[in-house]
């Protein structure tokens, strides 16, 4: 008889790809449509195309955290997907958007945002190895920040006016208060980490 040890029954659950997972996954994989369509010249409306796929994959932000409390479908590897998904989905576009206008205060922006996620991820990584993550998880203003990143960047992807509302503009507004929103979170989670910084630090001088 064969036997399984309990970790090996753990990884298997963690790894089952549920429809929350799969959703997560979804969101990876328009990643490389939203670069191909902004960046195709055989598409009459290749940005606005891009746009749409990065909103559609933007929404699916919002229903993998639903239906994985909804429905039971919680897992580790979900824990550890969603944050990447979000943060490569929204580093990789603002490269492209950086590099297709190349305007100093787009460059700033992006580097805020890109340095703050660098930032807290490691963060988080840290805190995870002296079993504090739980101080450091996803907050309100980290919600919000998100939310305003998804809307503003897929506007100006999307770049073309509607109805004459420049669109670009909006979405550039959006993405600096998405900016403000996203040192704010950055300081909420570095002062809930502080005390643990300098206990480390203390430690570490003894």
């Amino acid at each position: 008889m064969r036997y399984t040890s309990t970790a090996d029954e753990r990884t298997r659950e963690t790894l089952k790809l549920n429809l929350a997972n799969m959703l997560t996954l979804f969101r990876i994989a328009a990643i490389p449509v939203v670069v191909i369509c902004f960046y195709s010249p055989m598409l009459p409306h290749a940005r606005p195309i891009a746009a749409i796929v990065f909103g559609i994959a933007a929404v699916t932000d919002f229903i993998d955290g639903w239906v994985a409390r909804r429905y039971g479908q919680t897992s580790r590897f979900g824990e550890f997907l969603d944050p990447v998904a979000d943060k490569l989905m929204v580093s990789i576009v603002l490269v492209m958007l950086v590099q297709a206008e190349a305007r100093w205060f787009e460059d700033v922006i992006a580097m805020i945002i890109i340095g703050r996620e660098i930032t807290v991820s490691a963060l988080r990584e840290w805190m995870a190895t002296i079993g504090e993550r739980a101080n450091v998880k996803v907050s309100v203003a980290g919600k919000i920040k998100t939310t305003l990143q998804m809307f503003g960047i897929a506007f100006m992807v999307y770049e073309n006016d509607m109805f004459g509302i420049p669109i670009y503009t909006v979405g550039f507004v959006l993405l600096v208060v998405a900016a403000v929103m996203t040192i704010w979170s950055m300081w909420i989670y570095l002062r809930a980490a502080w005390p643990f910084i300098i206990e480390d630090l203390d430690t570490a001088n003894e």
